[in-house]
């Protein structure tokens, strides 16, 4: 709907984990009400309740549906005209609130994409962009026939989770048996086998896109490269880098034009997303791995904002707020280099003070880990940099955790 509104927009957050700060104060400083809907395990996080109109809590363990009672009992006094998921376990959530309430924006089948790396597979796939091979972990015919057809490894991954959660590479049939049966027997029902991928690995070098949508467009794209595939840091440890791309560079002009197309083919007509593809040294083309409606995780905000002056939680709310009432103007750009350095840490608090280059321009304030996000117009003096940094916090500091197998 377009036109002059008669009250100040509503917009309800949702956030089932603690991030999304700037997002919220940029919201009250476009002259919003901000009603936040989270976790009673977060109520006093320490979120900017200064920018904070309504603060709606649900129980730990609340279903969707317990999100939408909470958010009807706020309706009966309050109107809600934008719903947002600040992260990514709250895609569908939100969108249900909005199917509830008739609000526009993103639908819950297109939340179901950019929750479901089955149907990523299926629509990317119907969209001609090269991706890995994948077959549903259900049906005991397909699952076999697609490991005589696709040689190994593979990879098995959960269908919904983040991170590299869950994902195990695989060598050969009687490994996938295994799992398969070990996972039908799990309590869970959203834990056993069909909730799970079986998909070819390829390995290569691992990049990742980080964008701004507006009107079904791209509007701004980052472009980086992973130093080590961030499946490998999980399962074997060390230090996560990533940096990004020369701006003239052909990877970073063909990464810009597979995402475009991506992002039309999964639907999306504003947001926010994050998108991983690998580039297989076997073919030298790039696949597509995943991809989420949301910012990036691991300081992948502060490395775009490093190398172009953006700030994607604010840029977001920005586009959230104009709705389809007006159209989104990017802000200027900086062309310089972002570089992202973190990994889990042995001390609670690490000290970083002897590093010390002027690079540095983010040292992350999180416990159990350490990160660095530097910025440089120089891009060789950056990933020379951002590599001895790798190093010296590998032996500073770094720990190694057993790799999540649920979330």
């Amino acid at each position: 709907m377009t036109g002059v509104r008669s009250h100040p927009q509503t917009i309800l957050c949702i956030a089932s984990f603690y991030k999304g700060h700037d997002f919220i104060r940029e919201c009250r400083s476009q002259g919003c009400c901000v009603v936040l809907l989270t976790r009673e395990k977060l109520r006093n996080a320490g979120w900017p309740l200064e920018c904070i109109d309504h603060l709606i809590v649900v129980p730990d363990k609340s279903e969707i549906e317990d999100y939408i009672f909470a958010v009807n009992d706020f309706s009966l006094s309050n109107r809600i005209d934008i719903v947002v998921a600040l992260e990514e376990g709250d895609v569908i959530t939100a969108a249900r609130i909005r199917a509830h309430l008739a609000i526009a924006g993103m639908t819950t089948s297109t939340a179901r994409t950019f929750r479901d790396k089955l149907w990523m597979r299926i629509k990317a796939g119907e969209a001609g962009i090269s991706q890995p091979r994948a077959t549903l972990m259900l049906n005991y015919q397909d699952v076999g026939e697609f490991m005589q057809r696709v040689p190994p490894p593979w990879v098995i991954k959960p269908r919904a989770d983040a991170s590299s959660i869950g994902i195990k590479i695989l060598h050969n049939s009687e490994e996938v048996w295994r799992i398969k049966d070990m996972l039908d027997a799990r309590e869970s029902l959203r834990e056993r086998s069909s909730y799970y991928l079986l998909e070819n690995y390829i390995a290569g070098d691992v990049y990742h896109v980080d964008s701004l949508i507006s009107r079904d467009r791209v509007v701004f794209a980052s472009v980086s490269k992973y130093g080590t595939p961030p499946l490998d840091v999980i399962q074997l440890g060390g230090v996560s880098t990533s940096h990004t791309l020369k701006y003239n560079s052909k990877d970073r002009k063909e990464l810009q034009t597979i995402n475009q197309k991506l992002v039309t083919a999964l639907g999306l007509d504003r947001g926010t997303t994050h998108a991983e593809f690998i580039k297989s040294p076997i073919d030298n083309s790039f696949h597509f791995l995943e991809v989420a409606c949301r910012v990036g995780g691991a300081y992948t905000v502060e490395g775009v904002e490093a190398a172009s002056g953006l700030n994607l939680w604010r840029e977001w709310a920005r586009i959230e707020i104009l709705n389809d009432s007006g159209s989104y103007k990017l802000p200027l750009v900086r062309k310089e280099f972002g570089g992202i350095a973190v990994s889990l840490a042995k001390e609670e608090t690490p000290d970083t003070s002897a590093y010390d280059a002027p690079e540095i321009v983010f040292r992350a304030k999180k416990d159990w880990h350490v990160g660095l996000v530097l910025r440089s117009d120089n891009y060789d003096r950056l990933v020379k940099l951002l590599e001895a940094y790798r190093s010296q916090l590998e032996s500073d500091f770094t720990a190694v955790a057993p790799q999540q197998e649920r979330p």
